[in-house]
């Protein structure tokens, strides 16, 4: 049987919320595909009280106990005891509760090509307190499935963003981009667009690292030194990518329509056109391991957790790419 697992990740945000929102709404027993959800019954009990959605629990030993989704009912394993679960604000206890959901969804989704994992936001900051080495979860997946590489890619009904460099301050940005680098993280969404959105031949546009694309290596060399050359060579092996543009012109209306993907070089180069175009309506997908994984395209937004007005749009997207995948 196909599997869906959600992890909600941080306690004191919105990932509860959202699926307790969610398993009230018409859409729930529309997703076909049985949903898991990890977490501690206490906080499910608590979270729906203070947002005005009776749920009911039917706590699982196994996956394998899953049934089709039910209108108002969580099927739901209990991994760990949520030390704290007040929302709002971050709690060191927490971490390790986070991690543990998190981790477990990775290897069960490992498991099978059948099970897909769908993640809700997590708080880095609350996870480096008992982990000084996380970076995210995407680095997470990839350390856990010891895959080579991995690819965070943004979609939405209007746009793809693919990201070379992640979660790195951006003074450091520059010093991490090289041509192998390049080469790799778009042959990863090159595949990926050809496998999961059976693409034929995606039309990748990728954005240059200076302004203006370098204006010709007056305004930075790297685009002229690394990116063109990286370019060239993925073309050479087949691969559809044009030469570096300037980013500040990539998205006007001709080129996103030429455009199946964007191979952006940093976090906040592509991502906030995406978010402009379709904040709430996207999907973070990881490319280049072995599992299907889908999250949302926000936050833990700890100012509105645990309060009226959270919006599950993003979650339902991620249940639904991640059925896609997976069948």
């Amino acid at each position: 049987m196909k599997k869906l697992i959600y992890s909600p990740g941080e306690p004191s945000g919105i990932g509860i919320d959202l699926i307790i929102r969610l398993a009230n709404s018409e859409h729930w027993e529309k997703l076909k595909t049985p949903i898991l959800t990890l977490s501690d019954s206490s906080l499910l009990k608590d979270r729906s009280k203070l947002i005005s959605n009776r749920i009911k629990i039917s706590n699982l030993s196994s996956p394998d106990e899953l049934i089709k989704n039910q209108r108002g009912c969580l099927q739901n394993l209990v991994l760990s005891k949520c030390k704290n679960t007040n929302p709002g604000k971050l709690y060191k206890s927490n971490a390790s509760y986070v991690l543990k959901n998190l981790d477990y969804g990775i290897r069960l989704a490992q498991k099978s090509n059948n099970i897909g994992l769908v993640t809700g936001p997590i708080s880095k900051e609350n996870i480096i307190k008992v982990d000084k080495n996380f970076t995210g979860h995407t680095e997470r997946i990839q350390e856990l499935t010891q895959s080579s590489d991995v690819l965070m890619l943004l979609v939405s009904n209007k746009l793809r963003v693919a990201l070379v460099t992640t979660h790195l301050p951006l003074k450091n940005v520059a010093s991490s981009i090289s041509k192998s680098l390049i080469v790799n993280k778009a042959r990863i969404l090159n595949n990926g667009l050809r496998e999961r959105f059976k693409i034929t031949n995606p039309k990748i546009t990728m954005l240059g690292l200076n302004p203006h694309a370098g204006e010709g290596g007056e305004i930075g060399k790297e685009d002229n030194e690394i990116l063109l050359p990286a370019a060239k060579e993925l073309r050479d092996s087949g691969i559809n990518i044009t030469d570096p543009i300037s980013a500040d012109t990539a998205f006007t209306k001709k080129i996103l329509k030429e455009t199946d993907a964007y191979l952006a070089m940093y976090h906040d180069q592509g991502l906030p056109v995406l978010k402009a175009l379709s904040f709430g309506k996207a999907t973070n997908i990881t490319l280049g391991v072995p599992i299907v994984r889908t999250s949302v395209d926000h936050g833990v937004a700890l100012d509105i957790a645990g309060k009226q007005g959270s919006d599950y749009s993003s979650l339902l997207e991620a249940f639904k790419c991640a059925n896609r995948f997976i069948r």
